[in-house]
């Protein structure tokens, strides 16, 4: 995904960005699974955290595409990852602080908005160095693939050997390091600044909206599996390691293919990846739906590689090549919002089918990806027409 024109500058600007990764995906990896149940010990029953999980959703599908197109109108991408990190811990110390409902509900979403646009931010900065540095992007992201997995395992220690009215300090001190590791980051030249109507104009692009709705479609055919797999296989009778063993075996792949992405041939564009991922998930999520056995379903665990990372990996790199310039951030924010949106769509599917049928909702998440892949073969075979490159 290196720019052919870029301007090599060696420091330490990768070293460092990876870093920033590694400490977001190690917060998030804690708060997914502990921050319900830190509600819980604040006295919410199940209806109060369903209704401030929700709220802090709805909350970032505004916050980012606003923060995004703040940044890009004041044109260093460094300080607004700082701001945001910033901004995100000074949310969790609120939160932490509070204890009735209606205060927690009202400081979970400035959470939610504080903490929305950092992810992309942080991709948009990543994009824009990395460009200049002639360095690719997976690489660099896989640190976050292995805080994540890192998360993943000390996540239950740490809920058994925490109260659970602390575990809110444990989401607090993930954030603070991300928060210090931003203020490291190498600063990168601001691009020029644009009107606020001239950070619409992606929009209008039928190349970007293409490669969003391919991209989200695909991602979002996640939605079964990252709602229901673990109630799905703790039925089947599989223990908690075997089920931790599965999760781990598609963030491993996706570290993979990170790892070996620089040396991907340039004949694999954009539109190339995320049909390769499109064509992963319809083949992972056809055989799961047809509730395999575990010697099958194991080796399934590994086209998480391009479920997830080739599509991921091929959006990065369309953004790369086709984010306007002093849009970036804008850019990746919207597509950001695509995905939260898709896949809370598809996350409302996901529960009524798998409440019908189990393990045969997969089928529904095929779909999605076989409506992801159609649209980027449609753009990969149509290049001239649609304006993307495949």
């Amino acid at each position: 995904m290196a720019h052919p024109d870029s301007t090599i500058v060696n420091d330490s600007f990768a070293t460092r960005l990876a870093l920033v990764y590694a400490g977001f995906f190690l917060a998030a990896g804690w708060q997914l699974p502990l921050f319900p149940v830190w509600l819980y010990s604040r006295g919410l029953d199940p209806a109060a955290i369903g209704l401030t999980l929700a709220a802090y959703q709805i909350v970032r599908v505004v916050a980012t595409p606003a923060a995004t197109r703040l940044a890009d109108r004041h044109g260093s991408l460094k300080a607004a990852v700082l701001a945001a990190a910033v901004a995100t811990v000074g949310a969790l110390a609120l939160l932490g602080s509070v204890s009735a409902f209606p205060p927690i509900l009202a400081a979970t979403m400035l959470f939610g908005l504080a903490s929305a646009p950092l992810m992309p931010l942080i991709d948009a900065y990543a994009l824009s160095g990395l460009r200049l540095r002639a360095r690719s992007y997976g690489p660099v992201r896989l640190w976050g693939s292995v805080a994540f997995i890192v998360a993943n395992l000390t996540g239950g220690v740490l809920l058994t050997a925490l109260a659970k009215p602390h575990l809110i300090w444990l989401i607090f001190g993930g954030n603070c390091v991300v928060a210090v590791l931003a203020a490291m980051l190498v600063r990168v030249p601001p691009e020029p600044r644009v009107p606020h109507a001239a950070s619409h104009s992606h929009l209008r692009q039928p190349k970007f909206l293409a490669i969003a709705a391919a991209s989200s479609l695909t991602q979002a055919s996640h939605a079964v599996f990252y709602g229901f797999a673990t109630l799905d296989w703790s039925a089947k009778g599989y223990s908690g390691t075997i089920i931790g063993v599965l999760w781990a075996l598609g963030v491993v792949a996706e570290i993979v293919l990170f790892a070996l992405s620089a040396r991907l041939p340039p004949s694999i564009g954009p539109a190339s990846l995320i049909l390769i991922g499109a064509g992963g998930a319809l083949l992972r999520w056809v055989a799961t739906a047809f509730d395999p056995p575990l010697p099958v379903l194991a080796p399934l665990q590994l086209l998480h590689a391009l479920s997830f990372g080739a599509t991921h990996l091929g959006t990065m790199m369309f953004l790369t090549k086709s984010a306007p310039e002093g849009g970036r951030a804008a850019a990746q924010g919207d597509i950001a919002t695509a995905n939260t949106l898709t896949m809370a769509a598809a996350t409302a599917l996901a529960g009524l089918l798998y409440g019908l049928g189990g393990s045969h909702a997969y089928a529904a998440m095929a779909a999605l990806a076989a409506a992801g892949g159609v649209l980027a073969l449609v753009y990969l075979r149509y290049p001239h027409k649609a304006g993307v490159a495949g």
